[in-house]
């Protein structure tokens, strides 16, 4: 796993090239931070490869017993296509810590970065079988994995209406154990005493970044009533500033959306708000004369109901709204299906106390947005999903837990 990190850090700008034509990611931002992520990922669960062990228990009786952590067996891995390198090493490094083979089926948008990965893991003598990747449709290549037999857990990111149709095949064959990263809606909240332009740079990170194509995306803004208008105008100004292109240029800050089934879904959502009778207050249409290219979208005067607020875009638009007390805050905040991550602006810590444990997600960012570590779980709540990628739960997924016991004869000492 050591050699692999190695390999990876080798060849970072030909994964970081081939995650931008092949996804449209900044071809900077996938070197860093992203595959820069991939192989401290590595190293990180290299280290934790020889310290997964079991427990001694005090039995009562003349027994004694211990605990065995053994490997769940053959993983299948079924990854999305926004994050095609940082995605693969979230599954398959803690699942080789553990001891697993696995096949690996990358978003059918976006095959060439986990073909390469699997071609580095032979180079650094990871046995044939351990590491392998399948191409192919959901519906075909996903659905065969789910369902197969000898595969006894699943693990999967994307959306979703995916993550219910898993869930059914493995029900429906050998009852494999399922985790799930699915979608978000994430809320980011902004109360009177957060600075105005550092809040506004989180605000457009987090949902501007990576075209918006981000399950984290922090789509919904909600900002308090004593710095709403000077918020919303700085918003404004900085998000006609966002420089829309190519994405290997690296003046851009943001590339073309992943294929045209994507590029459109966002514009048919855009309409919506625009029917809706939310404001446009920048952005809202297609941007250049060839490609799949998006203006950074901005609404106001945006009401829970509408289907811009309720339903994940993944793309970038802002839904951004006014509220008063931070009891309205949490009830708006909770007020979704989703449960993946949410973000804080305050500079009171009792704000800060309250609001994190109160949002029903499972991940809270406090004056930063984004920020993702290999010791820090990630994972969400409700329609998000359950299991965790990263950090030492994620070992869990892949582990079983196995008891031994046996009698204990003439021993003074039980």
């Amino acid at each position: 796993m050591m050699k692999y990190a190695d390999l990876i850090d080798e060849n970072i700008e030909e994964l970081g090239f081939l995650d931008a034509i092949d996804a449209g990611k900044l071809f900077r931002a996938s070197k860093s931070p992203d595959i820069h992520l991939c192989s401290h990922l590595l190293r990180y669960y290299a280290g934790a490869a020889d310290k997964i062990h079991g427990e001694t228990l005090k039995m009562s009786g003349e027994f004694q017993g211990y605990t065995l952590r053994e490997p769940i067996g053959v993983v299948g891995h079924i990854i999305a296509w926004n994050y095609p390198s940082g995605m693969f090493f979230m599954k398959v490094a803690p699942a080789l810590a553990a001891g697993c083979t696995m096949i690996l089926k990358p978003a059918e948008q976006t095959p060439l970065t986990a073909l390469f990965c699997a071609h580095l893991a032979k180079l650094a003598g990871i046995p044939d079988g351990v590491v392998n990747v399948v191409t192919g449709f959901g519906p075909k290549a996903g659905a065969a994995i789910s369902s197969h037999m000898d595969i006894d857990k699943v693990s999967f990111t994307g959306s979703t209406e995916v993550g219910r149709l898993i869930m059914q095949a493995a029900a429906q064959s050998n009852l494999k154990v399922v985790s799930l990263e699915l979608g978000g809606k994430s809320p980011v909240i902004i109360f009177d005493d957060a600075d105005v332009d550092m809040a506004v740079d989180l605000a457009l990170l987090g949902v501007f970044h990576n075209k918006g194509e981000m399950c984290i995306a922090g789509s919904r803004v909600y900002v308090q009533e004593g710095i709403y208008d000077k918020f919303v105008q700085k918003a404004a100004e900085k998000a006609k500033t966002w420089v829309v292109g190519d994405p290997i240029d690296p003046l851009t800050r943001q590339g073309p959306q992943v294929d045209k089934k994507q590029f459109e879904k966002i514009l048919s959502y855009i309409e919506l708000g625009k029917r809706g009778g939310a404001t446009l207050l920048t952005g809202g249409k297609a941007c250049g004369e060839k490609g799949y290219y998006i203006e950074p979208t901005i609404f106001t005067d945006v009401t829970e109901d509408m289907l811009i607020v309720k339903d994940e875009i993944f793309g970038p638009v802002m839904s951004l709204m006014k509220f008063k007390t931070v009891e309205e805050a949490i009830e708006r905040a909770n007020s979704t299906r989703y449960g993946l991550a949410a973000g804080i602006v305050t500079n009171n810590l009792n704000t800060v106390n309250r609001v994190s444990r109160s949002i029903r997600a499972g991940i809270i960012w406090v004056n930063c947005y984004l920020v993702f570590n290999p010791d820090c779980p990630f994972g969400g709540y409700k329609m998000s999903g359950f299991g965790k990628d990263m950090g030492m739960h994620a070992l869990e997924k892949y582990l079983h837990v196995k008891s031994v016991v046996t009698p204990i004869y003439n021993s003074p000492w039980l």
